[in-house]
């Protein structure tokens, strides 16, 4: 992933699903949360850059893609993506929405652990409120898979990988805005946790990482 480490960056590919329209054109308010988003400072070991976003979720999207890289390997990546609707969503229960993909590799020891799935998406509602940040209608799966290997791979580790999706409304502030690069922020915790990394601030001793190791591979 090619991108500026700490910071998003911005390329030809990085379009979002207004990209036919004049940037003085959008909302007001999804301006503002892309601007934010944008303008992020982020911890070292990650990288993102911008992607293009989907069309058909709502009117207005943008979408980051971020992997968590350490001495040169991917310990664990993910999408984020913002959603808008001017006229509100019930489903949302607001105008925006946060849609999120994040995966990682797993040691054996922690694949077999029943109860990884709840702890997974504890990190994720973790990271928000560790950031103070307020969100309603949250929703999402965890899910655990697991590869073997036959033929010309069979030489081939078995291989684990966990899986989160997610979404969640984040609460707007003034002028219908919300704090989106705080919610990155977050998303970025979650990231880091997921991928082994101790917190930057002073370890909670209930917070506890997977062990550091190398994440998934673009195929």
């Amino acid at each position: 992933m090619a991108a500026a480490q700490g910071r998003v960056s911005e390329g030809a590919e990085g379009m979002d699903s207004t990209e036919g329209n004049a940037a003085h054109a959008l909302p007001l308010p999804f301006r503002a949360a892309t601007d934010a988003l944008r303008g992020a400072r982020l911890r070292p070991e990650i990288e993102v850059e911008q992607v293009r976003a989907p069309k058909k979720l709502a009117p207005y999207a943008y979408a980051l893609e971020a992997a968590v890289v350490d001495d040169g390997n991917d310990l664990a990546d993910g999408r984020l993506v913002l959603l808008h609707d001017p006229s509100g969503h019930d489903a949302w229960q607001g105008t925006f929405r946060l849609v999120t993909l994040v995966r990682a590799e797993l040691e054996p020891e922690m694949a077999a652990d029943p109860l990884l799935p709840e702890v997974c998406w504890s990190w994720l509602t973790g990271a928000l409120q560790a950031r103070g940040l307020s969100y309603g209608e949250p929703s999402g799966t965890v899910t655990r898979a697991g590869s073997h290997y036959f033929g010309g791979l069979a030489e081939r580790a078995p291989a684990s990988q966990i899986e989160i999706r997610a979404s969640w409304t984040p609460r707007e502030g003034m002028g219908g805005v919300p704090d989106t690069a705080s919610h990155l922020i977050a998303w970025c915790d979650l990231l880091c946790q997921i991928a082994g990394l101790p917190p930057t601030s002073t370890p909670d001793a209930s917070v506890v990482s997977l062990p550091q190791r190398r994440g998934p591979q673009t195929p």
